[in-house]
């Protein structure tokens, strides 16, 4: 483990990428995957802390990898549960943030060609050939200096240390292949070759031709020489060396290839024509490879293992196949050893780090619409030996595409003027759409750029190029109406005698078989009673359940656990018999475990049903641990200054839940913690904790307490969990973990380690400790209904920050006067005040994405100045305070506008700059002709004008360019009455054509 100290390392410089921490953390929550690959949104933030900050090239690659490096040692051994692991964090460092440099690089060098091929153009920026590509050289090279961020997870040691081995070899004169060095173990070198993650970036650099060879030979990257091969390497060809060979797969060659990593694209591609062409038991290996080592540590050719999966998730009917229906059914064992071998939160989350999440939900829509459409009266045997049917394919694919939005929230939450809600984005209408966006964008760029050595785009997919919509999928969409319909209003539409009440009435008696009162119906399970349980459906069980497709199964599920919630809250079904029959449903379609979260999530959001005790013989009690869970939650708060509230409250009474969350939870339990559940499990948990966080307190902290119980591997994680609860519950206890965020980055002059800590969990030394507050409000932040007033109290805590600042009461002082004899550095000053600003930026940009930033620039600030401020402060040093408080805004509001739309026109967000940043141009220009009444000081008011204008001239010339003309000349006008004529020249001549006479003028009237 590596100490503070080295996690800290280069904490000075660490405070300008302090967005970049957190803009990395922030992807590695689970909870929510994203249609934006994290390439593009890191890419965007690096290029707008570079311009802002004014940061060289080598500063800024350089500042990249720390905060990659950060990422993976805060987690180097994470806590166990349903949440991305160590792979996801590998991923990020070595992957993607290769692929924004390499995308940063090629952007450099493409640029610089096309101003030396402009011969027309007598004017030349001042960019020598490769320059970025020199400053990431340097980057690296300085790179290995910083030690305690090298130190790899002992999961990676050994691939650490054949990176160590080969540089090594290379610097010998020793030439062997790559898969060699999976067939030696590093005690037959004669020297040491002990390997960090140093090795490991370079290599990834080298295979995308950032770097070349020459960088083994950098001063201290290899530890000596060696004369000769050791005697341990085998004669045998490396199992990827025999594959290329023409080795056919067998099970014994699957089994390595699957633990081992393809090490280029060549050995990817031939795996996916065999996957494509191969024999029935070729492809399914060929299937399982792809979803193994490839997948999730081929850092090198990661995209394209993710791109290659995706397609073979819509690929044609095999040609051994003979029968008429669709082509998917002769697939359904590729189908399905694809879908279970990408179902897993590290896979998803990979997927979702590239980007891929809209083109794989587009793949599994359609597979969702034929399998839930078909009678399961066929099975396919796999390679393995283990019988599918039609429901098990369906329930996989369905069970994942589930998993790729927020599907149990509400329709209409995170509301946000103009911009689609966040939290309703993911939504598979949006997905699809993003889909089609980028079939559409793929058909107009170059398909060969792609084979270009520099190249980072991914390979375009071979599946349908064609649009699709909701309405390809009539079953699908039919569902997700009913679903909305179900989350909006109570249960309605059942009519006797009907399909639906047929099947209604037919799964009961399924599920409610055992009770020994015959058969059962909708309307006899409302009156029937037993003590009976049961432990799972029995062959005899499964073979006479009714053999219906899934969709007719699903449309019925809600009416169905409708009816056994009634009779359960009424007594005429016990909780044992409720949870039992629910888990048989649950068994015979796992599918179904979907709608039964649906239908859970909405009823609780009702109010309407009784709570129930807790009391461990009708319900499951957390008696037995839930005091040390309360402990641990206040351990784990502990630095934010929340209180949590006492779960003692009520006396000695048992606790309880809404009957719906105590079905839930009983349900929930009953899985076994396996690999064959995880996919389920990671369904319904997500699901689990929303629906308890919106219950009264301590509806979490009581769920937390039945499953630590259940998992105790998984208490960390369920613990944590249940402490995120406790910022729901009350605003002010989210006013406060923000203040914290605020408090602890200033008085730690911006530690990343201290706002987001150095990870978490009770196997570290002294067992549960606080968690950084950073690290709580990035869990936090997706579950807040209302995430309007987050902007507010952020704008609130940046002004309470630079009063504090401006009194030096961040820099250890005690007295007030000192402020007025210079004892307090302004450079220091403004030194904080963009520390601070850069928080409340990327706080607010997470927080809301680009609505909530829109909706800064456009009402937030303008509502801000108008409004009157009150200030203690006169003869205090009140100005110089105004006056940063000034400055901190402007930082503040070009800062996340940077963030959202980028600095360049290469995003699509930028689309929407133009009429946002007009308006917010058009009030300063008001304001400057005294059309508005300002209600802020007039130095705060100043400082912020000169501030934004100058950072937009200086660091965004391309938004200069958008403004109206008349605008800007309004604003140089404003500017020059303030004896600003530099900055109002300035913005006259970035402003374009047409503001070049006005700027002549200018010049003409300063000469006079």
């Amino acid at each position: 483990m590596a100490s503070s100290t080295g996690l800290c390392h280069g904490t000075s410089r660490s405070s300008l990428w302090l967005p970049l921490d957190l803009v990395l953390e922030d992807a590695m929550d689970g909870s929510q995957v994203t249609a934006t690959s994290a390439m593009e949104i890191i890419t965007g933030v690096i290029k707008a802390l570079q311009a802002i900050n004014g940061t060289t090239w080598h500063d800024t690659f350089l500042g990249l990898w720390i905060a990659a490096l950060r990422l993976v040692q805060r987690e180097r051994d994470p806590i166990e549960g349903p949440v991305p692991r160590l792979d996801t964090r590998l991923c990020l460092l070595l992957s993607i943030t290769t692929l924004v440099v390499a995308n940063l690089i090629t952007e450099d060098e493409e640029h610089t060609s096309e101003l030396e091929c402009n011969s027309t153009n007598h004017w030349k920026e001042k960019r020598t050939p490769g320059k970025r590509r020199n400053d990431l050289v340097s980057s690296l090279q300085i790179l290995g200096e910083y030690h305690g961020l090298l130190s790899p997870p002992q999961s990676v040691v050994s691939v650490a240390n054949q990176a160590a081995a080969k540089a090594m070899m290379f610097v010998s004169g020793i030439n062997v292949g790559n898969g060699y060095f999976d067939c030696v173990g590093m005690n037959d070198i004669p020297i040491s070759c002990s390997g960090s993650m140093h090795h490991l970036i370079v290599e990834a650099c080298i295979a995308r031709n950032l770097l070349d060879t020459s960088a083994y030979f950098w001063p201290g990257y290899v530890n000596g020489r060696i004369n000769q091969i050791p005697h341990n390497v085998p004669s045998q060809l490396p199992a990827w060396s025999q594959f290329m060979k023409g080795a056919p797969l067998t099970p014994l060659l699957t089994n390595t290839l699957v633990s081992i990593p393809a090490s280029s694209l060549a050995e990817l591609e031939k795996l996916f024509e065999v996957a494509l062409k191969g024999s029935y038991d070729e492809r399914m290996y060929a299937a399982t490879i792809l979803c193994g080592a490839s997948l999730l540590r081929g850092w090198n050719i990661q995209e394209y293992a993710v791109d290659f999966i995706t397609r073979l998730l819509c690929l044609p009917v095999p040609a051994y196949y003979s029968g008429s229906d669709s082509e998917f059914i002769g697939c359904a064992p590729l189908l399905n050893t694809l879908i279970v071998g990408i179902s897993s939160v590290d896979c998803v989350q990979i997927f979702s780090l590239h980007g891929m999440v809209p083109q794989l939900a587009g793949s599994l829509m359609p597979i969702c619409e034929v399998f839930g459409s078909c009678v399961p009266n066929v099975t396919w045997t796999l390679t393995t030996g283990e019988e599918i049917s039609a429901h098990a394919v369906f329930s996989n694919a369905f069970t994942l595409l589930l998993k790729l939005w927020r599907f149990n929230h509400p329709p209409l939450e995170h509301g946000v003027g103009e911009v689609p809600p966040v939290g309703s984005q993911l939504t598979p209408e949006y997905l699809l759409l993003v889909r089609n966006s980028k079939i559409l964008s793929s058909k107009n760029t170059d398909r060969n750029k792609r084979r270009n050595s520099h190249s980072v785009t991914v390979p375009s997919s071979s599946s349908s190029l064609h649009p699709v919509f909701l309405d390809s999928f009539p079953k699908l969409k039919l569902w997700y109406r009913q679903h909305q319909a179900c989350i909006a209003s109570t249960l309605t539409g059942l009519i006797h005698g009907t399909p639906v009440h047929q099947i209604v009435d037919g799964l009961l008696n399924m599920m409610f078989r055992r009770i020994n009162r015959g058969s059962l119906s909708l309307n006899s399970v409302n009156s029937a009673s037993s003590n009976s349980s049961g432990t799972g459906l029995s062959s005899e069980d499964v073979s006479s359940s009714p053999k219906l497709p899934a969709w007719d199964i699903l449309e019925a599920v809600p009416f169905v656990v409708d009816a056994a919630l009634t009779a359960c809250a009424h007594g005429r079904l016990s909780p044992r018999e409720l949870a039992t029959g629910l888990k048989d449903l649950a068994d015979f379609l796992p599918a179904s475990l979907a709608t039964i979260v649906s239908y859970f999530s909405a009823e609780v959001t009702r109010g309407v049903w009784k709570p129930v005790f807790m009391n461990g013989s009708d319900w499951p009690s957390p008696a037995a641990n839930l005091s040390n869970v309360e402990g641990q939650i206040r351990k784990i708060v502990a630095a934010t200054g929340v209180d949590v509230p006492s779960l003692a409250s009520g006396g000695s009474s048992p606790a309880t839940l809404p009957i719906p969350l105590a079905a839930f939870v009983s349900l929930t339990i009953t899985y076994k913690i396996d690999k064959a559940s995880e996919r389920f499990l990671t369904l319904a948990g997500p699901a689990l904790e929303s629906l308890a966080a919106g219950c009264p307190w301590p509806c979490m902290p009581i769920v937390a307490s039945l499953w630590t119980q259940k998992a105790k591997r998984w208490s960390d994680f369920l613990i944590f969990s249940a402490s995120r609860t406790v910022f729901l519950q009350n605003r002010d206890a989210v006013v406060q973990l923000l203040k914290s965020c605020f408090t602890t980055t200033l008085s730690h002059n911006g530690s990343v380690g201290a706002l987001l800590g150095h990870g978490f969990g009770s196997h570290f030394n002294g067992g549960i400790s606080p968690v950084a507050p950073g690290i709580l409000y990035l869990r936090v932040y997706r579950s807040i209904r209302d995430i309007m007033f987050v902007t507010e109290e952020i704008v609130s805590l940046l002004m309470q920050s630079v009063r504090d600042i401006g009194l030096s009461r961040l820099f250890g002082e005690t007295k007030l006067e000192k402020m007025r004899y210079g004892h307090i550095s302004l450079a220091k000053a403004m030194t904080q005040v963009k520390l601070a600003a850069s928080l409340a930026a990327s706080l607010v940009w997470l927080s809301g994405g680009l609505g909530l930033v829109q909706s800064l620039i456009k009402e937030t600030l303008p509502s801000w100045f108008i409004s009157v401020h009150r200030s203690d402060l006169d003869g205090l040093g009140g100005g110089m305070v105004a006056m940063l408080g000034g400055y901190a805004l402007g930082y503040f509001a070009v800062l996340s506008g940077a963030f959202a739309w980028g600095v360049d026109s290469t995003s699509s967000a930028s689309k929407r700059r133009q009429k946002v940043l007009g308006a917010h141009m058009e009030f300063l220009a008001r304001a400057l002709d005294g059309q508005i009444s300002l209600g802020c000081d007039w130095a705060t008011w100043r400082a912020y004008v000169s501030g934004f204008v100058s950072l937009l001239v200086g660091c965004t010339p391309n938004w200069v360019l958008e403004v109206d003309i008349n605008v800007l000349k309004r604003l140089s006008k404003g500017l020059r009455q303030w004896n600003e004529e530099e900055l109002a020249l300035s913005l006259l001549g970035i402003g374009g054509a047409g503001t070049m006479g006005a700027a002549a003028e200018m010049i003409i009237e300063s000469d006079l």
